[in-house]
C-alpha cells in the first residue's frame, strides 16, 4: 500500500442553490458531458434547447432490486451534473414498467417481481438516490416520479386507443431491442415496453414541462419512441441524449466481481470491498472514471492527471477516486474506516489501529483469510506462543514447532500485528472484539483464530 495521499485533496461537493438563483447558463451541459467521456449519441438540437435556458430532463430507474449498484452510477452522475449545469432533473422510479421487463440488452426474458417486492424495493431506491441529488426547494429541486401513479388507473382498452394508434407495428418491429431477440422469443409484455417507456416521456412532458430522456446507450430505441410518440400525439419537440456502455480497459465487464455486482447498499457490498473496488483500477481506467463518477472540475481532474503521470506507483488517481466515490455513497467515516483496514494488510499499521476496527469491517477486510476455530480455554492452556500456532490451531497454521520457532526468531511471525520475539513466550494477546486473534505468518499469509 503506498504511503498517505501527499496531492491535496478536493472536496466532495453537493450542489445546493439559492431558489433565487438563475439557471448557470455559462455551464453547458452537452460540453460538459461530453468532456467527461459521457455522451454516446444525441439527438440533434439537444445541446441548443439546453443553452436556451433553464430545463427539466430525466432519467428511468427500474426497482427489480432493492439497491442501486455501480452500474447505475453513470446515469446517476448524469443526473448531478445535469443539476449542477443549472437543470432540472426528475428521477423516474419505474413501479409499473418494473412490473412488464425492458427487453434491452436481455437475452431471455426476466422473471417479474411482485407488487409487494417493487413497492419496497422503490423505497430503497429512493432512499439511494436522494444521497446524490438535491431535492431542496428551489427552481433545479430534482423531482422523484414513479410511473405506476399514472398507469395503475389507465385501462388496456384506453391505452391502446390513446397510445397505441400513435406507433406502427412497422416502427416498433425496428428496433434492435426487438430484432435481437426476435430468433429467442419476445413475448408481447417485452414488446410493448417501449410504448409504455415512450407514454412516460410524453406524460413528463404534459404535466412536468420535461423536454428530454437520457439513459444507456441500449435504452436508445425506447427514448426516441418517447420523442416520436410526442411528436406525433402532441406535435411537441422532445430531445434524447444517451451514455455509452462503460467497459473496463482490459475487456472485462465494469461493475462485476467474483461475487457479482458491487452495490450501494453497504449490507450487499461492504463498504471496504467497494474502497477496493475503486482502488484496484488501472491506470487507463482511473483516469477515465475520475471524469464519469465525481464531479471534480476539469482543472482539478487536469492537475491531478498530471501529478499521477509524475508518481503513478503513488497511484494518486485511484486513491481520489476511492474517496470521492466512498464519501458520496457511504460518509466520511465509512471511507476512514475502510482505508484504515486497508492499511492493515497492506501497510504498516500496529495493534491500536486493529483495535479500531469495528467488527464488520474487521470480518470484511479478513474475508477468505483461513479460520481457524478453537475453545478460549485452549488458548488459555498453550504453554507458549509456539504450542498455541502449531499444536492448538490443529498445525493449520505451523504444522510442526520446528517450522514455528524458526520463523519466529527470523521475526516472521506477528499476532494482532505484535511481532512474536520469543518463540517460547506464554501468549497473552487480548483478543480482537473479545474473539479473534490474527496471525501474520510472513508477508502475506494471514490467519484468523476465533475462540469460541
Amino acid at each position: 500500500m503506498p504511503p498517505d495521499n501527499p496531492f491535496p485533496v478536493y472536496p466532495v461537493t453537493r450542489l445546493y442553490l439559492h431558489p433565487d438563483l438563475p439557471a448557470v447558463k455559462s455551464q453547458n451541459f452537452v460540453q460538459d458531458l461530453t468532456w467527461r467521456g459521457m455522451v454516446h449519441n444525441l439527438m440533434p438540437g439537444t445541446e441548443e434547447h439546453l443553452q436556451k435556458g433553464r430545463s427539466a430532463g430525466y432519467i428511468g430507474f427500474d426497482p427489480t432490486s432493492d439497491s442501486l449498484h455501480i452500474g447505475n452510477l453513470v446515469q446517476i452522475m448524469t443526473l448531478v451534473n445535469f443539476q449542477r449545469c443549472g437543470h432540472k432533473p426528475i428521477v423516474l422510479v419505474g413501479g409499473a414498467t418494473g412490473m412488464v421487463g425492458d427487453p434491452s440488452g436481455k437475452a431471455a426474458e426476466r422473471n417479474l417481481l411482485s407488487e409487494d417486492t417493487l413497492r419496497h424495493n422503490e423505497a430503497c431506491v429512493r432512499k439511494q438516490l436522494e444521497g446524490f441529488l438535491d431535492f431542496s426547494p428551489g427552481p433545479v429541486q430534482a423531482e422523484m416520479v414513479n410511473n405506476y401513479d399514472w398507469f395503475k388507473d389507465f385501462r388496456f382498452l384506453d391505452f391502446i386507443r390513446e397510445v397505441g394508434k400513435h406507433i406502427s407495428v412497422n416502427y416498433m418491429m425496428a428496433k434492435d431491442s426487438v430484432q435481437n431477440r426476435l430468433d429467442s422469443g419476445l413475448s408481447f409484455t417485452e414488446f410493448s415496453y417501449q410504448l409504455v417507456q415512450g407514454y412516460d416521456f410524453y406524460w413528463l412532458y404534459k404535466n412536468k414541462g420535461c423536454r428530454l430522456q437520457m439513459g444507456g446507450s441500449d435504452q436508445w430505441g425506447n427514448i426516441v419512441t418517447g420523442t416520436e410518440l410526442i411528436r406525433r400525439k402532441d406535435g411537441g419537440e422532445a430531445f434524447a441524449l444517451t451514455t455509452p456502455l462503460i467497459k473496463k480497459a482490459d475487456g472485462s465487464k465494469f461493475g462485476k466481481t467474483e461475487q457479482g455486482n458491487v452495490w450501494l447498499d453497504p449490507a450487499k457490498t461492504s463498504p471496504y470491498h467497494f474502497y477496493q473496488y475503486w482502488l484496484s483500477t488501472s491506470d487507463e481506467d482511473a483516469a477515465s472514471y475520475i471524469r464519469i463518477f465525481t464531479d471534480l472540475t476539469r482543472e482539478a481532474i487536469d492537475e491531478l492527471v498530471h501529478a499521477h503521470q509524475k508518481a503513478p506507483h503513488q497511484r494518486l488517481l485511484q486513491h481520489e477516486l476511492a474517496k470521492q466515490i466512498m464519501i458520496r455513497v457511504h460518509s466520511v467515516s465509512d471511507y476512514n474506516s475502510a482505508r484504515n483496514a486497508s492499511q492493515i494488510l497492506f501497510g504498516q499499521s500496529v495493534t491500536e489501529d486493529l483495535a479500531r476496527l469495528d467488527e464488520a469491517t474487521l470480518l470484511a477486510v479478513l474475508e477468505g483469510v483461513p479460520t481457524i476455530r478453537i475453545t478460549r480455554d485452549a488458548i488459555t492452556a498453550a504453554a507458549t506462543v509456539t504450542d498455541l500456532l502449531s499444536e492448538t490451531t490443529q498445525g493449520k497454521i505451523f504444522p510442526f514447532k520446528a517450522e514455528a520457532r524458526r520463523m519466529i526468531q527470523g521475526g516472521g511471525v506477528s499476532i494482532n500485528k505484535i511481532r512474536v520475539e520469543d518463540a517460547t513466550q506464554k501468549p497473552s494477546y487480548s483478543l480482537l472484539h473479545n474473539r479473534y486473534l490474527l496471525v501474520q505468518k510472513g508477508k502475506k499469509n494471514y490467519y484468523l483464530i476465533v475462540a469460541g
